[in-house]
């Protein structure tokens, strides 16, 4: 039972987002002299930089994924609601949800991001997006779906459009992502399926300016297109996309693929309630902060993570969205309440930068600390153990290292089962295929 404010003997902190914001703000509050809620859509914590191995089987969803409740379960002034968030009252501080109405005394955002099709309707309708552990699983069954339904169509022409795949989006996630599907096409595809031939199955990077991973440097953007080039991933660098129908996605440069499958990773913008005046809303549909965290003109109000903008003259174009940013905010913002409850100061918010990474294949990966710059092997040993470290739960930790070392003697990702079906929007006059009798 939650008490209500006349009831209470600290102040309360309301939570909105279990992500690596949400989870290093209640995790610095332990032990304080407040009370904290966390409320979550889901009641667990996915740990994101992960999702593509799931999305490509060589994960199980449960390995990047640790139960919130389980997580908090020595911390006494922690409590937990599984809700969706309907409205910020920030004149009356109530947080208004699916479950109940609750009141606080300081609310932080942490509501994450989803993707950005940039007012594309059409693309949004049919292309695959991957924010989410469902939206993850849905690629993962409808690329097996895909060759399924290859070996059914009697020649290449017919399969043609099942075996190419598209992955818009030249950032970390689509290089990964991209990398890792075309070792299904190197590694799986003729064990798995005989019927289909690996040179039949073509995998495309496509991104809309002139270089991938432009956030690290030009050493590890040329490195890394290299090395999917040796993956045999056709990189399509200034295309931008102008349509998809379901069956063909198209360029600006009146260049089109056949595809059924289009995996979004393009954009990200902002998510949160409604209650955020329009006025402070920021490119990418993100929250203006000050540096400090705080919303403009919403008292005690923050917003962290990649729903934040936090525009200063030292970060005119606000923070990286990466894991790192959001959790040295939600430390921060975590020292912030407590000082502010003893109407002390607070030096405005400073993040430190530890480095960027990407990995794009088997014993292949880029990673840029500072000016120091690795690739290839000793990189793709540091990617992974940063990553096998910064996991929450030791079973997550163990299941994750037994799967990557099962893949990297075998060259097998094991997950390939499609327990519930994608169904996709129905693409409309789609032209028949025959299928073997």
């Amino acid at each position: 039972m939650l008490l209500n404010r006349s009831e209470r003997s600290f102040p309360r902190v309301i939570i909105i987002g279990g992500g690596f914001g949400g989870v290093e703000v209640a995790r610095s509050l332990k032990e304080k002299e407040v009370e904290v809620l966390l409320i979550d859509r889901n009641n667990f914590h996915t740990f994101q930089p992960l999702m593509y191995q799931v999305a490509t089987g060589t994960l199980a969803a449960d390995a990047i994924s640790f139960p919130i409740r389980k997580m908090f379960k020595s911390q006494q002034n922690f409590r937990f609601r599984m809700a969706d968030v309907t409205e910020i009252d920030h004149v009356q501080k109530i947080v208004k949800t699916s479950v109940g109405d609750y009141d606080y005394d300081y609310l932080v955002i942490a509501t994450g991001a989803t993707s950005n099709f940039f007012g594309n309707n059409q693309v949004e309708k049919y292309a695959l997006p991957m924010k989410s552990i469902h939206e993850a699983l849905n690629i993962r069954s409808y690329v097996l779906q895909n060759l399924e339904e290859a070996v059914l169509r009697k020649n290449y022409h017919d399969r043609e459009r099942f075996l190419n795949f598209v992955v818009v989006g030249g950032g970390p996630t689509g290089v990964e992502l991209s990398g890792a599907i075309a070792e299904i096409q190197l590694h799986m595809l003729k064990k798995d399926y005989p019927e289909l031939s690996k040179n039949e199955m073509k995998v495309y990077l496509v991104e809309g300016t002139g270089k991938i991973l432009a956030a690290l440097s030009e050493k590890s953007s040329q490195d890394a297109e290299r090395y999917l080039r040796d993956l045999g991933v056709n990189v399509l660098l200034n295309a931008q996309v102008t349509g998809y129908d379901g069956n063909t996605i198209t360029f600006s440069n009146g260049e089109s693929i056949p595809t059924k499958t289009v995996i979004w990773g393009a954009g990200v913008m902002g998510q949160f309630p409604t209650g955020i005046r329009p006025e402070i809303i920021q490119r990418g549909n993100r929250i203006q902060t000050d540096g400090q965290c705080r919303v403009s003109g919403m008292e005690n109000v923050y917003a962290i993570g990649d729903v934040a903008a936090m525009i200063t003259e030292d970060t005119p174009r606000g923070l990286p969205g990466v894991a790192p940013a959001a959790q040295q905010q939600g430390a921060y913002v975590a020292k912030h309440i407590l000082k502010q409850m003893d109407n002390q100061q607070t030096a405005d918010f400073k993040y430190f930068d530890k480095g960027s990474m990407a990995t794009i294949g088997r014993n292949k990966a880029v990673v840029d600390m500072g000016r120091f710059h690795m690739k290839g092997f000793l990189a793709w040993l540091t990617w992974m153990f940063v990553h096998l470290v910064s996991i929450f739960g030791f079973r997550n930790k163990l299941v994750t290292f037994v799967n990557w070392t099962i893949k990297f003697f075998t060259k097998n990702s094991g997950i390939r089962l499609i327990i519930n079906k994608y169904k996709r929007p129905e693409v409309e006059k789609e032209t028949e295929v025959e299928h073997h009798s």
